[in-house]
């Protein structure tokens, strides 16, 4: 497998990705939220529970599967060490979180479904979203729609928050920073195939008819989703159903969308130049750029919403008054 020392990940973020981010910082209310965030961060309860629910992976606990990490977390340059669990969950998923303590979570579902190379480029990927720096903005858009879809306008402002876009724009970055992390997963496999593959059967997968399952019939599948957009009224669809109209919002691109981007990136002089070790180097990676310094009108109204925040909660938990 390639190794890339010392590079950034600015060398692989797709365009796309850096936009999103752009447009989701400007957001009105975005810095407000970074704030709120970090007065609320719940990295550590979060490792808590996985420390107490889940099966943390090592040299003498899921060996294979620990080796594997590492050697992703080399290829990538990453560092510190970011800390791999396993949870017993039928779904075929797995996710990155957490900023000054990373880890991977892969459920059960996942590792009876895919292979070892295919296991290889969900890690791959996943320790992409470390890399790019995304498990902080990711947290924070977590945080936030919770809030929102919890206590509304009651408190906080998040409703007219919700109304500005800013929950909007969180998806509307997580689905592009998809993308980045599915470059950084063919890098390390450096094997188109093998990540389209994991692609085609997280999306539809079975281990009993896994054998039945085409590659090339995935790939046209995605060429044929690509020609629905002649229809204007497609796109608007796509459009809808990306953005709720299934009843929830989407953070990851449809498959096949994925699979287009990264078949056209493989061809790339971008993705040539990096397999030959031209590639930009780290410096720092990207975080969330919150203001240390907050005006003192800024101070006053993030403590009074703070306190307003309390209030609601304690209501909350409040038992009923009975007259």
């Amino acid at each position: 497998m390639p190794t890339y020392p010392g590079i950034s990940s600015e060398a692989f973020k797709h365009p796309l990705d850096q936009q999103a981010e752009q447009a989701l910082r400007s957001v009105p209310g975005f810095d407000l939220v970074a704030r709120k965030f970090v007065e609320f961060l719940y990295e550590r309860p979060q490792l808590v529970y996985l420390m107490g629910n889940c099966i943390q992976v090592g040299p003498r606990q899921y060996s294979t599967l620990y080796q594997m990490f590492r050697e992703c977390i080399r290829d990538l340059d990453i560092y510190p060490e970011p800390t791999l669990f396993v949870d017993q969950n039928p779904e075929v998923n797995s996710h990155a979180l957490g900023q000054e303590h990373p880890y991977v979570v892969i459920n059960t579902g996942l590792l009876d479904l895919l292979s070892e190379a295919e296991i290889r480029t969900v890690l791959a990927h996943e320790l992409g979203h470390i890399k790019c720096g995304h498990t902080i903005l990711i947290q924070m858009g977590i945080w936030v729609t919770n809030a929102a879809s919890m206590l509304g306008e009651m408190t906080l402002g998040l409703g007219n928050l919700v109304s500005s876009g800013l929950v909007y724009a969180f998806y509307e970055w997580r689905r592009k920073a998809e993308l980045s992390s599915d470059r950084a997963a063919l890098l390390v496999m450096d094997d188109l195939d093998t990540v389209i593959q994991t692609m085609m059967k997280i999306a539809g997968g079975s281990a009993k008819y896994s054998h039945e399952c085409n590659l090339n019939e995935f790939i046209r599948q995605s060429e044929r989703y690509q020609e629905l957009d002649q229809d204007g009224l497609n796109q608007v669809y796509k459009f809808l159903l990306y953005n709720g109209g299934n009843g929830s919002l989407l953070s990851h691109p449809f498959p096949v969308e994925r699979l287009r981007y990264l078949r056209e990136w493989a061809i790339s002089e971008d993705y040539r130049q990096i397999r030959q070790g031209n590639y930009r180097r780290a410096t720092a990676e990207g975080a969330v750029n919150v203001s240390s310094e907050p005006s003192a009108n800024e101070v006053e109204t993030l403590q009074r919403q703070i306190e307003e925040l309390q209030k609601e909660i304690n209501r909350i938990k409040s038992p009923p008054h009975n007259p």
